[in-house]
Formats: C-alpha cells, sequence, structure tokens
C-alpha cells in the first residue's frame, strides 16, 4: 500500500518519526492505525456497556463487598 501525502504533512511525520524514535514511516502508521483501532474498540465497549441496564449501584457498600470477595479469595 502505498499513501500519498502533502509535503506538510510528509514532514510532519518525518518528524514523528525523528523524534519519537520509530524506524521508518511504515511504523509510525501502523502505530497510528492500531491506536485508532483500540480507540474504536473502547468506543464500541463503552456504548454497548450504556445500552446494558445497571443492576447494582456502584456505592461504598457495593465497593466493600468487593473488597471482601478478594480478602476471602486471598485467605
Amino acid at each position: 500500500m502505498n499513501i500519498s501525502l502533502p509535503e506538510a504533512l510528509k514532514s510532519f511525520v518525518d518528524l514523528q518519526v525523528d523524534e519519537r524514535g520509530y524506524g521508518t514511516s511504515s511504523e509510525y502508521v501502523r502505530e497510528l492505525i492500531r491506536r485508532d483501532q483500540d480507540r474504536q474498540r473502547l468506543r464500541a465497549l463503552m456504548l454497548e456497556g450504556l445500552e446494558t441496564p445497571g443492576s447494582t449501584a456502584a456505592d461504598e457498600s457495593y465497593f466493600a463487598g468487593l473488597r471482601e470477595k478478594v480478602r476471602r479469595a486471598a485467605a
């Protein structure tokens, strides 16, 4: 795959490669794509969570119960 960039963007990519320690511009672009994939997955999970009705209020007693479960599991 070849990507054409205007000179200003090419200069920006070259600067990022130099300053951030990437070996090539391809490594930099791959990292950007991976980060975008991660953001999209996180967004999908967050939207899924918003559609799921909450079953328990996350109050002090909820967290106290979680701590107790961890204590019992560790014992």
